[in-house]
């Protein structure tokens, strides 16, 4: 480690942070980055008071990009390095000489992205100090006291659900835990047979018992449909059992009613539409319809009428895709798709049209870009790109789909089976929101624990590939070397919507043709379909990949004895747990006194997922942990939270639950009207980001601004310009209309409006370290593909789906627009 530090120390360095200028001394260690300084003195202190010296502490993992501009011999002007970071902090660096900022660039590149091997990082050799020393967050959550929580496993209460230890040594489904709840009814045999019809052999398995009703939240992963309509009567079993599990529920054999009354499959329009689902009984469910839903479904009230069938006349049971319909289809190219409902005759299905990973960082980028002259200037962010990065859209969508999730367990008495693709991302989100809506224990401190832990830990979220901690040479750039104004995006998707790629179906239709052949024969379970139109990159990843390998540190190079270095992709990076997050937030700033932890709380676990000072998040799934014993030699991140319990506790929390009182009930739901910018997370005021008016600016803003683009001018005389990268585009000094958030956010691709964003920082003194960015210093407007279907159905029709595609009404209503771009992120 050591030898990639060519600097330690550097004196006479300027730092630029909100506008703000301080001096002071850089500091590189093994694992952070200081920044020290002496503030001024109050005009209220003694001339005699010794002024305590601040620091800045940014750990490198926490670094989004980087970039260094050598300052030309004739600009005079100082080399500087600018940093952003995914806690939405930005600085810029000013030194003294050429050989000090050059070495202070290749240091924080070395320790950044060089690093080879996860054992490296901070938490292997973080000590903690003080009360955190003697807490054990490791045994926080136990998967079996939570089972017996949830009434799962105790002896007094068969509930039809037993705990399966087909996976204990992780060789069925290595990303799967190694307990796995199931129906009574169904043995390991028939789990073994299930499993190769799911992707990664990730079968429906029980996440969330409710108590009253007994009805379940199941997760999976997407079934191996293909273009040849494959089918698997074990899973058909199994997604019966588990849908017949309830003790107020009939027989399958004798839910034929079901098929009748409702159709198999539905838009997300569909499922919002009482009379064609869930009977005229239940046609406008605002909250008070689903308090009294759940009043009517609690024990004291069961004796009212004990001849009514009461789940039994509402039960409407749900599969939730979370994937756009259009994507969902065009998998079945790739050997994998949706289930074909008229195999599951017990159920619906709701397409949610959640978008994947590739728009949601592209989307966080868009949001980075329009704050990323945070350093060096004090303005607010226009408002234009942050409403265009569709980031409160996206939100309201996962929202939306938990909310569904939630009524459909809740309200209707009914089970839901969750999955997207591979069932570690969206479905996590999914999972974890609508448990928060229904159970009052998630929202505590410790059940918030237990559920990131059981939703997102356990069942395999990829925090490692998600969150890239082990940094790229992609996010570090030197000004005078770049060629194009795209080299230096961090995660551009330039390329995918330059004018030439204008045919994006026939591009992913290749894509997946070209991997299709390579892989001919091999289990399409066992391999990440993330980069389909790009195959040849897809093989490095399969060599890292969960399913195939353990540890990282454990795995090996195909020609030869060395262990490969885990490196990131940067097209498989995205901010699903910082998604989560947010929508966790949404629902506390709707529900303050439905939550034991505050807005502090989840700032801080989104600083720690990066931070790298703690195990928890280092690894992909249960089985790595286990076997780079993650317990054993690093510290858990809920250390840090229960010894400072007091400062994340929220003190306005009501604790106590009764359906029968208004404000009290067990249930809580979103209000999607209300969806708004977390501004704590940057470092904002909610009149600055949330108000409707957005304030003229005035002169003096102005004339910082221009001052502030003469600096950006001089200091880039030498730099080559890509004329159509947005970054060299000047704000306009214009306010961008400013429309209310409407929502029915799942089934609109249209641009979100009204949520405005402009910054009012706080000095450097007060250095918050708190949330994320991913950055990109430059994107690209994306080209508009054509909206006409004809060639869409011809396109499909070659690989066997053109009948569903012209069938489906999802096609042509609410997925319009971009389809064709939908199929090709989608594969990608």
């Amino acid at each position: 480690m050591l030898d990639k530090i060519k600097v330690s120390k550097v004196q006479d360095v300027t730092l630029w942070r909100r506008g703000v200028r301080h001096d002071g001394t850089l500091h590189l260690t093994q694992h952070h980055i200081i920044f020290s300084h002496s503030p001024p003195p109050q005009s209220s202190q003694p001339a005699s008071t010794l002024v305590k010296p601040r620091e800045l502490w940014i750990t490198y993992p926490m670094i989004s990009f980087c970039t260094y501009r050598p300052a030309p011999a004739v600009s005079r002007q100082q080399p500087c390095i600018r940093l952003r970071c995914r806690d939405f902090t930005y600085t810029a660096l000013n030194f003294a000489t050429e050989k000090q900022a050059q070495d202070v660039f290749d240091t924080i590149r070395n320790l950044t992205c060089r690093l080879g091997r996860l054992e490296h990082l901070y938490a292997f050799t973080y000590q903690p100090q003080g009360p955190e020393k003697h807490i054990n967050g490791w045994t926080v959550y136990n998967p079996m006291q939570e089972w017996r929580r949830q009434g799962i496993g105790a002896k007094s209460a068969n509930k039809g659900w037993r705990i399966s230890q087909i996976n204990t040594t992780y060789q069925y489904s290595p990303t799967y835990p190694a307990l796995l709840p199931v129906p009574t009814s169904i043995s390991d045999n028939v789990l073994n047979y299930a499993g190769r019809y799911r992707s990664r052999s990730r079968i429906p398995v029980l996440t969330y018992l409710h108590p009253v009703n007994d009805c379940s939240i199941t997760r999976s992963s997407q079934p191996l449909v293909g273009v040849r309509g494959n089918r698997s009567v074990q899973d058909e079993k199994l997604v019966a059992a588990v849908f017949s599990t309830s003790k107020h529920l009939e027989n399958v054999e004798h839910s034929s009613s079901f098929e009748d009354s409702a159709p198999h499959t539905q838009t997300a329009d569909s499922v919002n539409d009482p009379e064609g689902q869930l009977g005229t009984s239940e046609r406008s469910l605002d909250r008070s319809d689903g308090e009294a839903g759940m009043r009517s479904s609690h024990p004291e009230h069961a004796e009212v009428e004990p001849a009514q069938r009461l789940y039994g006349a509402q039960q409407s049971n749900l599969i939730v895709d979370a994937r756009p319909t259009v994507n969902a289809f065009a998998m079945q190219a790739v050997g994998m798709g949706s289930e074909n409902m008229d195999h599951y005759p017990f159920a619906t299905k709701a397409y949610l049209g959640i978008d994947n990973i590739h728009v949601m960082r592209d989307s966080l980028n868009k949001i980075v870009d329009a704050l990323k002259d945070s350093d060096i200037t004090p303005l607010r962010p226009n408002r234009e790109p942050l409403a265009k990065s569709n980031w409160l859209k996206h939100i309201s969508n996962m929202l939306d789909g938990a909310s569904l999730i939630a009524r459909q367990i809740g309200v209707h008495h009914s089970h839901v089976l969750i999955h997207c693709s591979d069932g570690w991302d969206r479905t996590s989100q999914l999972s974890a929101l609508s448990q928060l809506c229904l159970d009052p224990y998630f929202r505590s401190l410790e059940g918030f624990i237990v559920l990131v832990e059981k939703d997102f830990l356990s069942f395999g979220h990829m925090f490692r590939y998600r969150s890239g901690f082990l940094g790229s040479e992609k996010w570090f750039d030197i000004e005078n070397e770049r060629t194009g104004g795209d080299s230096s995006s961090f995660g551009s998707s330039a390329s995918r919507n330059s004018p030439g790629s204008s045919n994006a179906f026939e591009s992913a239709l290749r894509g997946a043709k070209g991997f299709f052949n390579k892989h001919a024969g091999s289990n399409f379970g066992s391999d990440s379909r993330e980069d389909l139109a790009e195959a040849d990159e897809l093989a490095p990843y399969e060599n890292l990949s969960p399913s195939r390998t353990g540890s990282p540190s454990t795995q090996k190079a195909s020609s030869g004895d060395e262990p490969r270095k885990p490196t990131t992709k940067v097209k498989e990076t995205s901010p699903v747990f910082h998604q989560f997050l947010d929508a966790t937030y949404q629902l506390l700033s709707q529900h303050p006194d439905r939550f034991e932890f505050n807005e502090r709380f989840l700032r801080r676990l989104l600083y720690h997922l990066y931070s790298c000072q703690y195990g928890t998040f280092l690894y992909d799934n249960e089985k790595q942990r286990v076997e780079g014993r993650v317990s054993e030699r690093t510290r858990s991140v809920w250390n840090y939270f229960l010894a400072r319990r007091e400062m994340f506790v929220n003190q306005g929390y009501v604790a106590e639950i009764d359906d029968n009182v208004r404000g009290k009930e067990r249930l809580i739901f979103p209000d999607l009207k209300r969806v708004k910018w977390w501004t704590e997370l940057f470092g904002r005021t909610d009149e600055e980001m949330n108000t409707a008016d957005h304030p003229t600016r005035s002169q003096a803003e102005v004339n910082i601004e221009k001052a502030a683009s003469a600096f950006e001018s001089n200091v880039t005389s030498e730099v080559i310009h890509d004329a159509n990268d947005p970054s060299d585009t000047a704000p306009s000094d214009e306010a961008p209309a400013v429309h209310p958030v409407e929502h029915n956010a799942r089934y609109d691709n249209g641009t979100l409006g009204g949520e405005g964003l402009r910054s009012s920082f706080p000095t450097v003194q007060d250095f918050p370290s708190t949330g994320l960015g991913t950055g990109s210093s430059g994107t690209s407007t994306p080209s508009r593909p054509s909206n006409n279907m004809t060639p869409l159905a011809a396109g499909l029709a070659r690989v066997g789906l053109g009948a569903e595609a012209e069938a489906d009404p999802d096609l042509t209503h609410g997925q319009g627009k971009g389809v064709a771009r939908e199929i090709e992120v989608e594969l990608q």
